[in-house]
């Protein structure tokens, strides 16, 4: 096919101006630096400024509670930090430790709302850690981080925040132990706008004393009437809680008539209780958001294995325990693994197994993929046998 067009223009334009042309395009390139100018798109630069892969913190408060203590990030400029990323009420970093040269990291709830990465007199964080057992971790920085202290951190992660596409209106959280922290995060954001859903709390815990961020809940719940708190003890009776454990019909008495969507955070054995009583519900799949804050295998009698390792093109030998992940044991060893939620979700720390056995608990999240080509999550796997392993690090 042929195209007509008017060269009429065309023969309009002086040569001398081509000519010309040539030249200034020639003194441009010989006044060029030898290296490629170095720019960045303001998209990718918003991008990173949202989506960190490290900040740098320094401790400025330190808050003691009841076995448990609230640490006050904000951004360390002189190690160029300029602000803290902002994050979604619930959301979580990933800390990293050297502690006596075993490198690791641990993942904590941002417990502030999400306006606290939003100020205009500076951006920051609150971390509560509680003491745990075994704990190797949280024991460790309750009694070494001090304020003024350096602290690393990934930029936010998880997924476990309020989605208004998948949720229904209202939310029923149901909260258990150190679970009780990313629902302080969501309270916070109710109340100061930056979500906008209503959340009705239940929060077990064994005795009042026992209830972390009462006094928090209660001012939350006294101003805002999108935040309603409901207070279950397990061993006590008192006026003005609910007795026992939070079950399916404490549920339907506190949640009302609507729609709602079920978020749960807690320990091990309270989420294998929600297991059984959730379903009497009648609440579609998509209602039902549950994660663990920790996970105890009941490995009877302890028994001590063997990992054989690729890592980093080397090959390492080193010990295991039944009672402890896979992940701990590279950990001992001095094995920097990537690796971030620590519960089996986010698949940081995706390995391959060689040979052996292991048991992971029923949370782990593999894809069809992984199983037939036997990928696994060393930090919710525990070893039943010697293993060989590949490990993916960067």
């Amino acid at each position: 096919m042929k195209y007509s067009y008017d060269r009429a223009p065309i023969r309009k334009i002086p040569l001398s101006g081509f000519l010309s042309m040539v030249s200034v395009r020639n003194k441009r390139i010989a006044a060029a630096p030898d290296s490629p100018p170095v720019s960045e798109y303001n998209a990718n630069r918003l991008a990173k400024s949202l989506h960190p892969e490290a900040q740098y913190a320094k401790i400025a408060r330190v808050d003691e509670h009841r076995d448990a203590k609230s640490f006050t990030l904000v951004p360390d400029e002189a190690r160029g930090t300029k602000s803290l990323a902002f994050f979604r009420a619930s959301q979580y970093v990933s800390v990293g430790l050297n502690i006596g040269g075993t490198v690791l990291s641990k993942p904590y709830t941002i417990r502030s709302g999400p306006g606290s990465a939003l100020g205009e007199d500076g951006t920051s964080y609150v971390l509560t850690i509680k003491r745990t057992e075994p704990g190797y971790a949280s024991k460790w920085i309750l009694e070494n981080w001090k304020e003024g202290d350096a602290v690393e951190l990934s930029g936010p992660l998880g997924d476990f925040y309020y989605d208004r596409i998948r949720d229904a209106k209202t939310v029923v959280a149901l909260a258990g132990g150190s679970g009780i922290t990313p629902f302080m995060s969501m309270a916070k954001a109710i109340d100061e706008g930056t979500e906008d859903f209503e959340m009705t709390l239940l929060y077990g815990a064994r005795t009042e004393a026992d209830l972390v961020f009462r006094a928090d809940f209660d001012a939350i719940a006294a101003r805002c009437p999108k935040v309603k708190v409901v207070y279950v003890l397990s061993e006590e009776q008192k006026e003005g809680f609910e007795a026992g454990f939070i079950t399916a019909e404490l549920i339907k008495k506190y949640a009302g008539a609507e729609q709602f969507s079920i978020y749960a955070v807690g320990p091990g054995a309270m989420c294998d209780f929600l297991d059984r009583e959730l379903p009497k519900l009648g609440l579609a799949q998509k209602f039902i958001r549950m994660e663990r804050t920790e996970d105890v295998c009941d490995a009877g009698e302890v028994k001590d294995y063997t990992l054989t390792v690729h890592y980093r093109d080397e090959l390492h030998t080193i010990p295991a325990r039944s009672d402890e992940t896979v992940l701990t044991a590279f950990e001992r060893a001095g094995l920097a693994v990537n690796n971030k939620c620590r519960v089996g979700y986010c698949g940081f720390c995706r390995s391959r197994l060689v040979k052996g056995e292991y048991h992971a608990n029923r949370y782990e999240q593999l894809r069809i993929a992984d199983k037939q080509f036997h990928y696994f999550h060393p930090c919710c796997s525990y070893p039943m046998s010697d293993m060989e392993i590949e490990v993916y690090s960067r």
